[in-house]
């Protein structure tokens, strides 16, 4: 039976994510009306101005709208005005006494509904200019184009997005951190100097700083997806690939097993501890703070020179004698800080 005699050493873990830069704010574009895609201004990877024209729909259809509305706003200011001179004179007809009071109120009511009239075509002829001009797809702000999901002749509805905008500015690297490794990462992302990056052809480390941790691992990959504020360095591109390295401090008096020393027993990670008096084992509770490379770091339940079972765990049971594979036990290695990726 493989076995290792445990030591005193310090851990620390170097994990690395791969990651890509992304645009702090990403927007999709798309038209406020629905219609045919005329033309497309710009491509993929254009940088852009803010009120720059980027796609146009065909505007006939808007326009015949819009001219319709134009002259529903005329028939109601007509009839307005009309209505309004009717009540001046009916206002004088009743100073002489040849109609009455009600006839009177009949006719201001007359002018107010007309009123009423005019100010809603008035409204529907400034929405249906307004329309027009949403035939013209504009940039918000300035920025690069990252995708474009629609060419002319398209017939796009309305708010469906046809481009992609990355606003200039702060840039973020995004990765996805494991289920096992997020709580940790939460914990000790804070920590000064925790969080570097690495972008692909530069040989520097950039510092960074944990922006957000997703609450919900992504239900395709099981994943948390990070953010990580780079702030604006010259130079860096969207999608570039970047490497974010995170650097858990060191913990010293700690124990290092090979993972396949431990099993499972009564929901507890268990060890076999080898009494070299009876050559006999027996199971020993034990506490795993986490991982260290291909090793598994033990915080609590064993000693230094305690002899433990690293191999063919699975076969043994309480009490069991066994002999030592080969002349001499295997010692446990001291180093630290091993690098996951």
């Amino acid at each position: 039976m493989r076995t290792q005699v445990l030591q005193v050493s310090e851990a620390g873990q170097v994990l690395e994510f791969a990651a890509e830069v992304r645009s702090r704010s990403e927007s999709r574009l798309a038209f406020r009306v629905g219609g045919k895609v005329l033309s497309r201004h710009a491509n993929l990877g254009d940088s852009v101005k803010a009120g720059q024209v980027l796609m146009r729909l065909d505007p006939q259809d808007l326009k015949l709208g819009a001219d319709a509305a134009q002259a529903a706003l005329i028939a109601a200011k007509a009839n307005r005005d009309q209505q309004a001179a009717d009540l001046k004179r009916f206002k004088a007809l009743k100073d002489q006494g040849f109609i009455s009071g009600a006839e009177l109120e009949r006719r201001e009511s007359a002018l107010q509904a007309a009123q009423s009239q005019f100010e809603q075509a008035r409204a529907q002829a400034q929405a249906q200019r307004n329309q027009t001009e949403y035939a013209a797809l504009q940039a918000d702000v300035a920025g690069v184009i990252t995708a474009v999901d629609a060419e002319p002749g398209t017939v796009v509805g309305t708010g469906t997005p046809v481009l992609r905008l990355a606003q200039k500015g702060a840039r973020d690297v995004v990765f996805h951190v494991p289920e096992h490794q997020v709580q940790a990462f939460r914990a000790l992302s804070a920590t000064p100097g925790a969080l570097m990056v690495r972008v692909w052809g530069r040989d520097e480390l950039v510092p960074a700083k944990l922006r957000e941790l997703a609450e919900a691992a992504d239900p395709a990959t099981r994943t948390f997806v990070a953010k990580a504020d780079i702030g604006e360095p010259e130079g860096l591109k969207l999608g570039q690939t970047a490497t974010v390295v995170f650097s858990s401090p060191k913990r010293s008096g700690v124990v290092k097993l090979p993972m396949a020393a431990l099993f499972e027993s009564k929901g507890q990670p268990h060890v076999w501890v080898l009494e070299p008096a009876s050559m006999a084992v027996r199971q020993q509770a034990v506490t795993v703070g986490g991982a260290d490379g291909n090793a598994v770091v033990v915080t609590a339940g064993l000693s230094p020179a305690q002899e433990v079972v690293v191999a063919g765990v699975h076969t043994l049971s309480p009490g069991q004698k066994v002999r030592r594979y080969g002349a001499a036990p295997v010692a446990a290695a001291a180093s630290a800080g091993t690098s996951t990726r």
